[in-house]
């Protein structure tokens, strides 16, 4: 919001250009600078550099954010996923947040960004930590690969891939995404018939 002297309060220039960020994305997917989000919101060329120093800070701010949506996403669809369906549940609640935030989706994964910045690296480590947790609880109860040998942190990294895998094939046009519904059962499919090979891979290891 801008004061009499039509400078924004301490606090809301680095809100008002996040949001500008936004939009611009959802507007042509891309060529996000600071430039053009100073136009957008409406504030001088330097204004944004208060608190973007350089382009990718402006990027890992706006990955946070969507970091933090995709982890809202992922928790609504179940907070403390334990079964094969809930990774299901879970993977197609991953894939429909990609193909409702495309751009912003492609900014977090696909834009570079500062590697120092502090917030992105909590935000993305929450969704990490979410995913293992889940490979933890289920994994077990469905026979695969489990106890004190366990690579359960290898484990999270497969599981994070295929479903990462599945939005990003959607997302390109290589798998139809125009039916919701079509996605879903298509995500559901993927999920099962890779934990039914892990599975069986598993007993006949044990088997042989």
């Amino acid at each position: 919001m801008r004061g009499a002297s039509g400078s924004y309060h301490h606090g809301d220039l680095r809100a008002a250009c996040l949001r500008a960020a936004r939009e611009l994305l959802e507007e042509d997917g891309g060529g996000l600078s600071l430039r053009a989000v100073a136009r957008r919101a409406g504030v001088s060329a330097t204004a944004p550099y208060r608190h973007f120093p350089d382009r990718e800070a402006l990027v890992s701010a706006v990955a946070t954010q969507g970091y933090r949506e995709l982890a809202e996403r992922l928790t609504a669809a179940h907070p403390t996923p334990a079964t094969p369906k809930d990774l299901a549940d879970v993977a197609v609640a991953y894939v429909h947040f990609a193909l409702a935030h495309p751009a912003l989706f492609r900014a977090m994964f696909s834009e570079p960004c500062d590697p120092g910045n502090a917030e992105r690296a909590a935000a993305t480590a929450a969704i990490s930590a979410y995913v293992d947790g889940l490979v933890r609880r289920a994994f077990p109860k469905h026979g695969i690969e489990a106890g004190p040998g366990a690579d359960f942190e290898a484990l999270s990294t497969a599981v994070w891939a295929m479903v990462h895998g599945l939005a990003f094939l959607h997302l390109e046009g290589k798998l139809d995404a125009s039916v919701p519904e079509v996605v879903a059962d298509r995500v559901r499919a993927a999920i099962h018939a890779n934990l039914g090979v892990a599975a069986r891979t598993k007993q006949n290891s044990e088997s042989g």
